[in-house]
């Protein structure tokens, strides 16, 4: 459910960073238009990765990096 929810919200942002994307386009430098799946990384299209990294790279950076200063 969660990712349905994801995709579906994906969808609309898409949507909206294309129409704004297009809205400021160089036509002599881009003269396709931009489409919702170039900003969509749910979409195959999409050159954007979702980072796979676990919880346990946070939690080295936030959690210890801060007990770290705390013992200084």
């Amino acid at each position: 459910m969660a990712e349905g929810r994801s995709r579906a919200e994906w969808s609309h942002t898409s949507s909206i960073l294309a129409l704004i994307a297009n809205t400021n386009r160089d036509k002599k430098r881009k003269p396709t238009p931009f489409v919702p799946a170039d900003f969509n990384p749910w979409s195959k299209k999409s050159d954007v990765r979702i980072p796979t990294k676990g919880v346990r790279v946070l939690k080295q950076v936030f959690v210890d990096s801060r007990n770290f200063e705390k013992r200084r």
